[in-house]
């Protein structure tokens, strides 16, 4: 049946080519124009302005445009539309087909129809090419349904786009061998709205690398599709656990190596294909566009190791679990003997106070507001630069552990930035070694020079002024569990209580650990030329770990056992004044007292009043302190629990 011709005068919007689309009649019926103009607003909602238009049905073109093959383009997907649906402008066919007349139409215009390619094609890569529909859809009245044939895609694409290798990779191989969850071009670069990628602008280089690897975790995150295809998770999820894939979600695409920096763009092979950048004889190469120094020990980094897999990976499997259990060791006898510690504490407070005889009443008060000296200079300059370097890189490699969390990205936007954060931790790091080394400098002072203690080097390692473990030591615990169930009394400390040695032990016996890991990680190339390249496997767990004890310990045991125990709550500033009071000094460490009193040295210790400045300054910079660690571990947990 022909379209009856004739002038329809429609309200309709920018996208009138759709009304002719609908009143092309099917099924033989016959409608009335008053029927078609209802049916029609129903279905489009037709809003805007007013113009005339004359519809002329497709046979008359047809006979003039006999290049157009009628049956396929009734076969094609715009075989139900008029001609003027696309060629909207030809409303006078005298005028169109008369000598001299206004032979050629407007350019067809497909978005009026498809709004959404359209509006896609617009933010295009095509469009600022000047690519139009038509180049790609080059057979108009022939076009059939797509049905997601997607070698029809790949042949499409490569009319302006060179194979360059695609088709003998494993994709195009995949998609060839009819696999429908194989990448075609489309999968990466989207059928219409395909991204700019060129350029050597730094925001859109940043957007190059960060294209590269997130379009690829599209597909291979999708657990699904990688099972269909027989393609493991592991790659996906390792990628993303690692220290590339870390800093590439927090926001840094551009420090580090995505999986198109390794793996290719478009000719993506097997490691056991010779051609494939990541074979073994190529891995220097690929490695060595980002680190200069790669050589064959570099190269034996496993980059998607799994070490929960004990299979494949039993050595990082026995490392994480060391490591865990080191964790969970630690924590669990530390904060079973710190929650003992405030119940006693608590209850033996609670009793003080209710008589009135808090911290003693056997206290000789004329004496009361004398000061002594704790903490020299040195102890306490470098147990300030201790915590801000320490909080520095607790808050800079948090981001890092739990890169994912909600808040991570959040914490590294405070510092600027992934670069700047790195650059901080890197920064605390050297300062960490410095202090370090300042302290066993005086370590070894102390046993072999000082001059105040008048014994042998080994009777100064472990005397009652030294940090060293001692046999006094399992004792005062053992007395310190009985006080805890009231089975015994305090024990006497001296100068040093075994907490107080643990906190200061665990530098030397952390350090090894959490120092040496993170050198190796940031300087691989160096370590690889006498270390095979799975060591930094390990050595990522260790440094991940071994910082995640740390700021647990620090944050949680060794700030109950300086601030939170109810004799010292809500702060302990002596080791920011130096000083301690003579009632505190009596009630903390009476066996220090009494051997200084028995050796005629209390007065060589006492001292002045740090003065009002000074423990203002100390409150201050203790309670900063206090809430970032709280902070730090409230973050930890909101990381481990969502």
């Amino acid at each position: 049946m022909k379209l009856r011709s004739g002038r329809w005068i429609l309200a309709v919007s920018l996208g009138s080519s759709l009304l002719f689309s609908s009143i092309t009649p099917c099924s033989g019926q016959v409608f009335s124009f008053e029927q078609e103009l209802e049916a029609l607003k129903k279905r489009l909602e037709i809003r805007g302005r007013e113009f005339c238009l004359e519809c002329i049905d497709n046979s008359t073109c047809l006979k003039c445009h006999e290049t157009i093959d009628e049956r396929r383009f009734v076969q094609s997907v715009h075989g139900a539309n008029s001609c003027n649906s696309c060629h909207w402008d030809i409303t006078d066919l005298e005028e169109h087909t008369a000598a001299g007349g206004r032979i050629q139409t407007d350019p067809v215009t497909c978005h009026r129809c498809h709004k959404i390619e359209g509006v896609e094609h617009y933010a295009s890569a095509h469009f600022i090419n000047d690519i139009k529909c038509q180049d790609c859809h080059i057979e108009i009245h022939q076009i059939t349904p797509w049905k997601g044939d997607k070698v029809r895609v790949i042949q499409r694409c490569t009319i302006c786009h060179e194979d360059d290798g695609y088709s003998e990779s494993v994709h195009g191989l995949a998609v060839f061998a009819a696999n429908r969850d194989a990448a075609d071009c489309s999968d990466c670069h989207e059928l219409h709205k395909t991204p700019i990628l060129s350029g050597e602008e730094p925001e859109r280089i940043e957007f190059r690398r960060l294209f590269h690897t997130r379009i690829c975790q599209k597909c291979h995150a999708d657990k699904e599709r990688m099972k269909r295809s027989g393609v493991l998770l592991s790659a996906s999820e390792s990628y993303e656990s690692s220290y590339h894939g870390k800093v590439e979600y927090l926001g840094g695409a551009s420090l580090v190596a995505g999986c198109a920096d390794c793996h290719g763009f478009h000719s993506i092979r097997p490691r056991h294909w010779p051609r494939s950048t990541i074979a073994k004889s190529r891995l220097v190469e690929t490695c060595g566009k980002c680190h200069a120094n790669a050589n064959a020990n570099f190269i034996q980094w496993i980059a998607h190791a799994d070490h929960y897999d004990s299979e494949h990976y039993p050595f990082l499997y026995w490392t994480f679990v060391f490591m865990t259990s080191l964790l969970v060791g630690v924590f669990c006898i530390f904060w079973l003997h710190s929650l003992l510690w405030w119940q006693r504490a608590y209850r033996e407070a609670t009793r003080m106070w209710a008589l009135g005889a808090y911290p003693s009443t056997n206290m000789d008060m004329d004496r009361s507001g004398e000061i002594y000296r704790r903490f020299n200079r040195f102890d306490i300059v470098v147990h300030f630069i201790m915590m801000v370097s320490f909080l520095l890189l607790v808050l800079t490699g948090l981001p890092l552990k739990f890169s994912h969390a909600d808040w991570a990205r959040g914490l590294v936007k405070v510092f600027g930035g992934i670069s700047n954060a790195v650059l901080i931790h890197r920064v605390c790091a050297v300062v960490t070694f410095a202090y370090f080394t300042a302290i066993l400098v005086k370590v070894v002072y102390f046993i072999f020079f000082e001059k105040d203690i008048k014994r042998g080097p080994l009777k100064r390692l472990f005397s009652p002024d030294s940090l060293a473990l001692r046999w006094q030591d399992v004792r005062d615990v053992a007395g310190m569990v009985k006080w805890f169930f009231g089975k015994g009394p305090k024990p006497r400390f001296d100068r040093w209580t075994y907490w107080e040695k643990l906190d200061f032990l665990a530098v030397f016996l952390g350090m090894p650990l959490i120092g040496l890991s993170g050198l190796m990680l940031w300087f691989p190339g160096f370590f690889s030329i006498f270390l095979p390249g799975w060591v930094f496997n390990i050595a990522l767990i260790v440094h991940s770990d071994e910082a995640l004890l740390a700021s647990g310990f620090i944050f949680t045991v060794h700030f109950f056992n300086t601030h939170f125990r109810p004799e010292k709550f809500p702060m302990n500033v002596g080791i920011f004044t130096g000083r301690i009071r003579r009632p505190e000094f009596i009630a903390d460490r009476p066996g220090h007292y009494d051997r200084l009193v028995a050796e005629k040295k209390l007065d060589t210790v006492k001292t002045n009043h740090p003065g009002v400045l000074t423990y203002l300054w100390a409150h201050l910079f203790g309670f900063a302190a206090l809430v970032v660690g709280i902070i730090s571990v409230l973050l930890t947990v909101w990381a481990f629990i969502e």
